[in-house]
This record gives C-alpha cells, sequence and structure tokens, in this order.
C-alpha cells in the first residue's frame, strides 16, 4: 500500500514569490491496483507523482510504501529514487537512441554487480511481458511509437519494482495505439500484481484503467473513488463536469420528497438528488446516456420538453440538442432513433441519475 499524507509542495516564481503547488494532498493505494491522478493541466498531479518517485523535496508531509517512511519532513527522511523500489515511465519514454532495446531496457542493471547473463536473462523476460522478445537487438531509433512505450514500460519493470509510476505515458500515440496500449497496460499490471500511480488528463484513459480515480484541481485532491462511482454519482460539481459529457440545468429546488428534492427548471419540474445542503437556485446535472427520448411516462414529474435544434451523428449514438428558449441540453439515443430537427420532443431522467448542485 502507499499512503500519502498531507503533501505540500511550494515553489518561487522569477519574481521570488512563494507559489502552493500542493495543498494538503492525503490519498491511499492499495497493493496490487491501479490508481489514477486524473486532473487538467497545473492540477499537481505530475508533481504528486514526482514527490513519490523522490524527484521533487516537499515542504511537508509523509509518503510511506507498506510500512517503509520513505518521505517524513517531521520526521526528516528523504529517500532517494533509487533506494524508493520503483519503476517510472515518462511521458516521452526517454529511450536512448545510440542504444539497442537491449541495452535500453537492461541500463537500470548495469554498473550494479550483476552479471551479464543475468542482466540478458531479465531482459528477455522483461521484453516477452510487454511483447517485444524478437526486437531486442533492434536499434532504438527504428522502433514505432507504441513499441518504445513498451521498450520504457520493460525497463520500468526489470527491477521488480514495489511501485509502478506513470506519467501521461499514452499521450503521445494515435487514438487507435493508445486504446490498444491501454488494455495492454491493464492486462499486465493485473499479472504482475504490481501497485501502479498513473497520471492522465484524458478521462476515459482514467475511467477504462484504473481501480481508484483521484480527479484533481489547483494542487488538491476534488473527490476520489471507483470510476463508475464518480461517473455516474459524483458529489462535486467539478468532478461532474471533467469526468465527461453532463448537462447543467439552471433551477430551483421548489421542496423535498422521499425520492430527493424537486428542482423546477425551464424544461420541466425533475427529481434529483441533492449535493450537499441545495436550497433555492441549483444546477439539475444528468449525463446524456441517462435521459430517455420520448419515453411513456405517466406523469409530469421527470419529463422535460424542448425543441430538437441539432443532430450530431456519432456512428452507433446521435447526439441530440435540445432547446428551450436559450438552455440546450444534450441527449444521446441509438442512431435509428434519433428525431428531426425541428421536431418537439419529450425526455425524462430517473431521479436516481439526476443530481441537484447549489450554485
Amino acid at each position: 500500500m502507499i499512503t500519502a499524507s498531507d503533501i505540500e509542495k511550494r515553489v518561487e516564481n522569477e519574481r521570488g514569490q512563494a507559489v502552493q503547488i500542493l495543498r494538503g494532498v492525503s490519498f491511499e493505494v492499495p497493493a496490487g491496483t491501479i490508481f489514477t491522478m486524473l486532473g487538467p493541466s497545473g492540477s499537481g498531479k505530475t508533481t504528486t507523482l514526482r514527490c513519490l518517485a523522490g524527484l521533487e523535496t516537499m515542504q511537508r508531509g509523509e509518503i510511506k510504501f507498506g510500512e517503509r517512511t520513505v518521505f517524513s519532513s517531521a520526521r526528516r527522511i528523504n529517500l532517494p529514487p533509487d533506494q524508493r523500489r520503483i519503476g517510472m515511465v515518462f511521458q516521452s519514454y526517454a529511450i536512448w537512441p545510440h542504444m539497442s532495446v537491449a541495452e535500453n531496457v537492461r541500463y537500470p542493471l548495469d554498473g550494479r554487480g550483476i552479471s551479464l547473463n543475468e542482466r540478458m536473462e531479465r531482459t528477455r523476460r522483461g521484453l516477452a511481458q510487454v511483447g517485444l522478445a524478437d526486437l531486442i537487438d533492434r536499434p532504438a531509433p527504428y522502433l514505432s511509437g507504441g513499441q518504445q512505450q513498451r521498450v520504457a514500460l520493460a525497463r520500468a519493470l526489470i527491477d521488480e519494482p514495489e511501485v509502478l509510476l506513470l506519467d501521461e505515458p499514452l499521450s503521445n500515440l494515435d487514438a487507435h495505439l493508445r486504446e490498444q496500449m491501454r488494455r495492454e497496460l491493464k492486462s499486465l499490471q493485473k499479472r504482475l500484481g504490481v501497485t501502479m500511480v498513473y497520471v492522465t488528463h484524458d478521462q476515459e484513459e482514467a475511467l477504462a484503467l484504473s481501480d481508484i480515480v483521484a480527479v484533481m484541481r489547483d494542487g488538491r485532491i476534488v473527490e476520489m473513488g471507483a470510476p463508475r462511482d464518480l461517473y455516474d454519482q459524483p458529489q462535486q460539481r467539478f468532478t461532474a463536469e471533467f469526468l465527461g459529457l453532463a448537462n447543467f440545468i439552471p433551477g430551483s429546488v421548489e421542496r423535498a420528497d422521499q425520492r430527493g428534492v424537486i428542482v423546477e427548471s425551464v424544461f420541466g419540474r425533475f427529481v434529483a438528488q441533492p449535493r450537499g445542503d441545495v436550497t433555492g437556485p441549483c444546477e439539475l446535472f444528468f449525463r446524456p446516456h441517462a435521459a430517455r427520448l420520448n419515453a411513456e411516462v405517466s406523469e409530469t414529474l421527470g419529463v422535460g420538453e424542448g425543441k430538437v435544434t441539432e443532430l450530431s451523428f456519432l456512428g452507433e449514438t446521435t447526439d441530440v440538442f435540445i432547446a428551450n428558449g436559450e438552455h440546450a441540453v444534450r441527449i444521446r439515443v441509438p442512431a435509428a432513433q434519433a428525431p428531426a430537427v425541428g421536431e418537439t420532443v419529450r425526455f425524462s431522467v430517473d431521479p436516481a441519475d439526476a443530481a441537484a448542485f447549489a450554485r
């Protein structure tokens, strides 16, 4: 398990002023899981990863790998990276062009008194794990982007680390290869059982890969949990907005009932789950796929109405944009069920799929 407690990190800007990068970041990563830090640029996710690696020194906090403390500001402990039993894959891969694949992968073992035979055996084993055993002698400049990513991963794993740290390792790949490598990474992690901490700004990547996601903003963890819980039932508005397509409709809470709160909006009246103490002005939230178009309903509560202004064909599905006055919502439906532009339609949202955030 990785335990990070109250991490704070400050730097000085060019005017000599202190800038707070991390603001009391705390989390736990169970052993053998994939923990992803997700957030926009400047949210502090890469700095947090570098603190775990020992590449950044914090002003405050504590980091433990299992029972072993690798950093503690209170006890003045700060183990260097080579004593933390970590492997790291950088965004740029850091593949040395003057070396072969084998030389790149075995580099962490060189100069440590390990025989060449053992180093090569571990290199072959590492390359086999990532599906590159037949490229062991290839010069590094002749590798594709996906192959470079695998070489970097094999190099990070060759010393059998307790923790594998990855900083946006797929961002330089095209969409198809990124999706393929995502599946391979997850499969490899499950086979090896290594604890993985992953940094990305890609919401889809975080949802597909992770056991736990920590959503970061302005040097803090906004919300943390299982991907499905964060996506379907976000407790914070920033999580709801950042983690995927979302509708936010201005409204007002009329009253509460046994199913939630009743929200009056320009589209109609809906039942939603309150996020905190929500009274008066609010925003009604639901995902585009959570609404049903032209559903048969026996009451008006939970049903909205508007005019179709735009269709966006996505292959198997179509996004339907429905407006009422100056406000619009997006509803995702099977392509065959898409209405025509200009048509007046009704849509319904189940109370379990809607939330009300104070505004």
